[in-house]
């Protein structure tokens, strides 16, 4: 699959990459992606929820009504959940929602990802560049210079660029990586994906060793 490069102003180099076929023309598996992007979340997730048991409420333990002759159901403990102020019933508790993926599902995931962007023709490649000094107006200029102003865009570059990710780091809709960094979510989650030429090298190096 051949992709034109252009610059980061919008005019055709004249020059063409060519594109892995092993990952950007392969069947996308969609277990795989969701397998990928579950794992992603959870690892997201604090895990620091937390609510106080029966056991953990402060209170008096003393029979809060005599155990017959009221008319209404028995009870013991002003501390149980049916009353106000009770504890919860079976309430959060600290966990770790972490899982563990193996590496293969997760370089299909990537490769799917990847795959469907280039089905969808999604794909836009960046003759290597960088900014002076850090500057949004310049960022944002050229993506209207591409036409994906209004787009969800994710700019995937060969190494961390100081002036690049600063520049864009405040727009709306718009996130910076690495390629080692790329991962499923940030694909998927992307409607344009900006892939700086030598970033290209650089991912299929890493998914198809």
């Amino acid at each position: 699959m051949n992709v034109a490069v252009v610059k980061n102003n919008g005019e055709d180099t004249g020059r063409k990459v060519s594109l892995a076929k092993d990952i950007f023309s392969i069947e996308p598996n969609d277990h795989a992606i969701y397998l990928d992007v579950k794992q992603y979340l959870a690892n997201q997730r604090q895990g620091t929820h937390k609510a106080k048991e029966r056991a953990e409420i402060k209170g008096s333990t003393r029979k809060i009504k005599r155990q017959k002759g009221t008319g209404t159901a028995r009870a013991g403990s002003i501390k149980s959940p049916i009353f106000r102020g009770g504890g919860r019933v079976f309430g959060p508790r600290p966990r770790d929602y972490s899982f563990k993926l193996n590496k293969k599902v997760k370089v299909l995931a990537r490769k799917s990802a990847l795959a469907y962007k280039a089905k969808d023709k999604a794909i836009a490649v960046l003759e290597d560049f960088t900014f002076e000094v850090p500057r949004t107006k310049d960022y944002l200029a050229m993506l209207k210079s591409l036409s994906l102003n209004d787009k969800k865009t994710l700019l995937v570059l060969p190494a961390s660029d100081r002036n690049v990710v600063l520049s864009g780091r405040n727009i709306q809709n718009t996130k910076i990586v690495t390629a080692e960094q790329l991962n499923t979510y940030d694909v998927l989650n992307a409607d344009n994906l900006l892939l700086a030429e030598s970033s290209v090298e650089k991912i299929e190096k890493t998914l198809l060793k």
